[in-house]
């Protein structure tokens, strides 16, 4: 992981850290500080050795549905791995130590395996109430692609929940239609195996914003 700076930052590998799965800590001294939250990323590989990449997003389409009754639901087919009955929300208040306090990060091994839970039974995406979501996948490209889906579907999903209640209050009805349990399961398989022709647009489209820097 980074050090304590803003990702879009990175230029280099003198930018991250190397970490213990086990307990968080530095495979090496370092005097620079590391991120709080890296027991996210610790406690998710040490129960699920199947998992290889990690992202954790703050985005705001997101969390409205994290503090929530309405239920993120696979909207269309590029968000298969929503799943049918929608994300599964941790809430921290449940896991914390009253000694850590009410800031809502996960920075602890206590909390960090209660999040790491969620992902039992094959679950790839919890979100965070009052924080944002977690993203889990066997490789980079996928967690990522998912990550970015994530935050796509809540877009979509906010803005049929709109469009459906202005019909309803003129008398069309008020419900969606999501994705079902099989049409899930197929897309998200679907998108696995496409995540290259979106992973070489995103690629392409980094190195040619001025805002990352690439030194190494």
């Amino acid at each position: 992981m980074s050090h304590s700076i803003a990702p879009g930052t990175i230029s280099s590998p003198k930018d991250l850290i190397a970490y213990k799965v086990d307990n968080a800590e530095p495979v090496e001294f370092t005097s620079s500080k590391g991120y709080e939250e890296r027991r996210i990323h610790s406690e998710i590989y040490k129960r699920h050795p199947d998992i290889h990449a990690i992202v954790h997003s703050h985005s705001e389409a997101v969390v409205p549905y994290a503090i929530s009754d309405a239920p993120l639901r696979a909207c269309y087919h590029m968000a298969g791995f929503l799943g049918a009955d929608g994300a599964v929300v941790f809430d921290i208040a449940k896991h914390r130590d009253p000694a850590q306090g009410a800031d809502m990060l996960v920075r602890n091994e206590q909390t960090g395996a209660a999040l790491a839970k969620t992902f039992d039974n094959g679950n790839r995406v919890t979100l965070m109430r009052g924080h944002g979501f977690t993203v889990v996948a066997d490789s980079i490209e996928v967690a990522v692609m998912w990550a970015i889906y994530t935050q796509k579907n809540a877009v979509i999903q906010t803005t049929a929940a709109a469009l459906q209640l202005t019909y309803g209050s003129a008398g069309f009805g008020t419900s969606l239609s999501y994705l079902s349990s099989e049409e899930s399961s197929v897309a998200r398989e679907m998108t696995k195996r496409t995540v290259e022709r979106p992973w070489q647009l995103w690629v392409r489209e980094v190195e040619s914003c001025g805002l990352y820097v690439n030194t190494a």
